[in-house]
């Protein structure tokens, strides 16, 4: 299994792509609820001392003004990406007063829509965008749904890895083009084996009653409080979370750049009956969506990873990866860690790491309409009962126990996690992949297992594991030492931020509606 990946790995170190190994980027983005210390969703406006969420470059929110989102810059080294994040996170707290940053990816109690507050970002035209655009999302599938928290991967390959393998491949053409055809063969790739993500990491297999409300279900009561799937991994990759049962239909072809967008765009063009129905103002003559079609814009698109280039001023992401091509690529698998303090740690996004350059190296045809129905199938079922005994998934139209293939996926990353640790006075790859053979061996290990297992043993409900949890993470951040410099860093940011909005929000070179037809022209 996997003989190509094997000899195309072999062929980059024997032309000394071991150096080339070494500079990939990393960064995150991790989302977190700000609550009460009773453990409601919060009623209060993003703190000002954190700085303006529009104009921000490390604290912002997203769909909610309580969903804290949290950006790392990209480090070459794991280490400077995590301190990073510990450090957004220590200077948070400074400022929060008695809230709390939920420890779990599934929300806290939460009293229907309405408790749900949709994120402000001022009334400059960018800022009116982003709160109407919350807003449709609103209004199409509920605000339950986005107050879920997730993390977030940023990745990129090395820039000088690109004419290395192009070199090795034999293949023609400009070395940018390249380029994002390699991503999107990671990117088929990682669809085609990305199971393994929710299955190893996923940590959210209860959810507290109230998020269903009286909505109907197959969980099970794991108490008064308290909905469960015994086998589950990542509820918020199921059909409850982020697997949104409204674009099922909805097809965005992955085969290549053009034609990812190609069938992106003609989304945001095409519109929607339903959607065209609600209109864009609600009976106050208030915007309640950006638009009637299909989607609003590249955003409202819920996929497990996507193709990114940052975006120049007034671009969409459409357009930034038609002009410039794939910069990097955002792994949109990961649920919060309740054991880790910042909500992710070094050992997941190592064997991240190691299986996107697998996902890189190894073949990757288009993908079909029959395959793409097995991707679908298997995510969800790694989802929703990754740990039940003797799980089969599909591969090729054919049954296979889902612990031979992670195993078989592991065997594989082994060789790739020695190349990462070439040099490295520890083998911190060889250990996270070998941590998680022990994982695939044994289920009691993975996160969504111990979660429940501390669940039964405490006698806790879902939530009053989030709260303690919760509890604990502010006891690490809020005696976290910070360095003068940092904090200044931090202050000097939320001063420039509260200021670029401000300059924003003085524009009246243009109206909203003149500001809206630019942007989608």
């Amino acid at each position: 299994m996997f003989h190509a990946y094997r000899q195309r790995l072999q062929r980059l170190l024997d032309a000394g792509g071991t150096e080339a190994l070494r500079g990939s980027l990393k960064g995150l983005e991790k989302e977190s609820l700000r609550v009460s210390p009773e453990g409601h969703i919060a009623q209060t406006p993003h703190p000002a001392s954190l700085g303006s969420a529009l104009t921000h470059p490390t604290i912002t929110t997203d769909y909610s003004e309580a969903l804290l989102e949290f950006i790392t810059p990209p480090f070459a080294e794991l280490s400077g990406t995590l301190r990073s994040l510990e450090d957004t996170h220590a200077f948070t707290y400074q400022h929060i007063g008695d809230e709390l940053l939920w420890a779990t990816s599934m929300p806290c109690v939460v009293g229907g829509d309405d408790s749900i507050p949709i994120a402000r970002y001022g009334t400059s035209n960018l800022g009116l965008f982003k709160h109407i655009y919350r807003r449709g999302l609103g209004l199409r599938y509920g605000r339950m749904m986005q107050a879920i928290a997730g993390v977030h991967f940023n990745f990129s390959l090395p820039r000088s890895l690109w004419p290395l393998l192009q070199r090795l491949e034999g293949a023609d053409g400009p070395v940018d083009a390249y380029r994002s055809a390699g991503y999107f063969r990671l990117i088929r790739n990682f669809q085609r084996y990305g199971w393994l993500v929710p299955y190893l990491f996923g940590a959210s297999p209860a959810v507290c009653r109230s998020f269903l409300q009286g909505r109907p279900h197959s969980f099970q009561s794991f108490d008064a409080c308290t909905l469960f799937a015994p086998y589950a991994t990542s509820l918020r990759m199921s059909d409850i979370g982020y697997k949104n049962k409204a674009q099922a239909n909805l097809h965005v072809s992955y085969d290549g750049l053009t034609q990812y967008v190609s069938s992106l765009t003609e989304a945001i063009f095409t519109p929607d009956p339903e959607y065209t129905a609600l209109g864009t103002h609600d009976a106050n003559g208030e915007w309640q969506q950006l638009n009637g079609n299909v989607l609003q814009i590249e955003n409202e698109y819920y996929s497990f990873v996507r193709p990114k280039a940052v975006p120049h001023k007034g671009e969409r992401p459409t357009q930034a990866l038609a002009r410039r091509g794939v910069e990097y690529v955002e792994i949109r698998a990961l649920d919060v860690n309740p054991f880790a303090p910042a909500g992710v740690d070094a050992d997941s996004l190592r064997l991240i790491e190691a299986l996107l350059w697998f996902c890189l190296l190894e073949d990757s045809p288009p993908v079909n309409a029959e395959e793409q129905r097995e991707i679908s199938h298997n995510q969800a079922l790694a989802a929703g009962r990754g740990r039940e005994p003797g799980l089969t998934l599909r591969r090729h139209s054919q049954e296979l126990p889902l612990k031979s293939w992670a195993l078989a996926l592991l065997d594989a990353l082994e060789p790739i996690a020695a190349a990462l640790d070439a040099g490295n006075p520890e083998p911190l790859y060889g250990r996270a992949v070998a941590a998680q053979r022990r994982a695939v061996e044994d289920p009691l290990l993975t996160p969504s297992a111990r979660v429940l297992s501390e669940m039964e043993t405490r006698g806790e409900s879902f939530t009053a594991f989030a709260m303690r949890m919760s509890r604990a993470h502010e006891r690490h951040f809020k005696t976290l030492p910070l360095p003068a410099e940092t904090i200044a860093a931090y202050r000097e940011a939320a001063r420039l931020s509260l200021a670029q909005q401000a300059e924003l929000e003085a524009d009246r070179s243009q109206t909203f509606e003149e500001f809206l037809a630019a942007y989608f022209a």
